[in-house]
């Protein structure tokens, strides 16, 4: 929020948080580390940066505070469990510790994993200082206490997202794990990957030298090894722990290993890079005989498009929730999804009351052809407006006279009826969804 009151809603202003982000998550990690051994914390920090996914950072977006807090958290926890003794400073940086898993919490449910594996760590090996864990737990509490009160007054958004609506139909499938294990060898690169397998007995010496560096990254590699039996793990569930991974194989490595690692992943990364020099090469034309070309002519051809589209005293809608993002981006004003969209981003749920569009136009923007069957028991009146933009064919269903009660019966109550069907055992003192579909706090099935 800072940056944006500070630099505006510009693309490179969005973009700036994660191209910096790998400096400041490198300085943390060496300050973390550097009175163990300096020049291996420094070669920890090398392996870091020269990994691809800090060459491909278009892929950290919302992830970018998740990771910054966890590493902090992480950074003064290492510090602090270095000190011999419990003096101001190891209670301080305990206390830090604390504060800022609280606030990764505020960012992420994945920061549950990192503490889970302080827990451990504190349980296996530190018993003897159970009251820095007592004062990190507390310290950390204010973070889940604000996300429980901002739940419990929106319907328990972030809890039915993430234990219920995204988890129904997850089963178990061997491919899952199969994937998790590709991922990881992509986000360690070949070559390290290779390098941990050949001196795993170094790594597991190191290990039990460095109990706590180890637990950071062994806990949650294993916790979502068992998770992904039945899910996907996704590329960024991994990334609050992920920088510490190669500090514990720089501290693991022999001297003359160092080098071999780092040229590796130097020339996995310059693959990548000379990917990115294609890509940004390439023009719009080289694209046309893609599947992806409509998608990119929807990212680049944003305003474009809408210009063909948006009329005055006309709403401008999306068919979901990605292509609403990138419309309202360029029409600096929220877009709303017309239709009950899927579990994904119920931001419309939040804020966006559809009673206020009673009796108005709107025109809902589509990639694809629109069945008008879908959308005719919601307005007087329905057609479709066809349009194009360089070769892409897109359109626009433009119904006049919404009928909000209609759309309420038909689309509001099949939301509700999958997405909100929260718990009775969890207290709510507000729900802006249901209020606005029964006038009540939890509406009845």
């Amino acid at each position: 929020a800072v940056m944006r009151a500070a630099l505006g809603d510009s693309l490179w202003a969005i973009r700036l948080p994660p191209v910096l982000l790998p400096l400041a998550l490198g300085g943390l990690v060496a300050w973390a580390l550097s009175p163990l051994v300096r020049v291996r914390a420094a070669w920890a920090v090398l392996f870091f940066w020269l990994a691809p996914i800090n060459w491909l950072n278009v892929l950290i977006t919302t992830d970018t505070p998740l990771m910054f807090w966890s590493v902090l958290s992480v950074a003064l926890l290492l510090r602090a469990d270095r000190r011999g003794q419990m003096d101001n400073t190891a209670w301080l940086q305990y206390a830090l510790a604390g504060l800022f898993l609280g606030l990764a919490f505020l960012s992420k449910y994945f920061s549950v994993v990192l503490g889970l594996t302080y827990l451990v760590y504190f349980a296996v090996y530190r018993r003897e200082r159970w009251l820095a864990l007592a004062l990190l737990v507390l310290c950390a509490l204010p973070g889940p206490a604000i996300n429980i009160g901002y739940n419990m007054s929106h319907g328990w958004s972030n809890i039915m997202f993430n234990l219920y609506n995204r988890n129904e139909g997850a089963a178990f499938a061997w491919n899952k794990p199969l994937l998790y294990a590709a991922m990881l060898l992509y986000l360690v690169t070949p070559v390290a990957a290779w390098l941990v397998w050949a001196q795993r007995s170094a790594l597991a010496a190191v290990s039990r030298q460095q109990r706590l560096l180890a637990c950071v990254v062994l806990v949650p590699l294993v916790f979502f090894a068992l998770l992904s039996f039945k899910k996907v793990v996704g590329l960024h569930w991994v990334l609050s722990f992920y920088p510490f991974g190669f500090a514990l194989l720089a501290f693991a490595l022999p001297q003359d290993r160092l080098k071999t690692c780092a040229m590796g992943m130097a020339v996995f990364a310059a693959l990548h890079l000379l990917v990115l020099g294609g890509l940004y090469a390439s023009s719009l034309d080289n694209w046309k005989t893609t599947k992806l070309y409509p998608q990119i002519i929807r990212s680049y051809k944003t305003s474009e498009m809408l210009q063909q589209v948006v009329a005055p005293g006309v709403v401008t809608m999306a068919s979901a929730y990605t292509p609403a993002a990138i419309y309202g981006h360029a029409l600096r004003q929220y877009v709303p999804v017309f239709g009950p969209g899927n579990f994904h981003a119920r931001q419309d749920d939040v804020l966006v009351d559809f009673s206020i569009y009673q009796g108005k136009t709107v025109r809902i923007i589509r990639m694809d052809a629109p069945p008008l069957e879908d959308y005719r028991p919601y307005f007087d009146s329905v057609q479709v407006l066809s349009f194009s933009q360089d070769g892409v064919p897109f359109y626009a269903v433009e119904g006049r006279g919404f009928n909000y009660e209609a759309y309420r019966q038909g689309v509001l109550s099949t939301i509700h009826r999958r997405y909100y069907n929260i718990p009775s055992w969890l207290p709510m003192t507000g729900c802006p969804f249901c209020e606005r579909l029964c006038g009540q706090v939890r509406c009845t099935p």
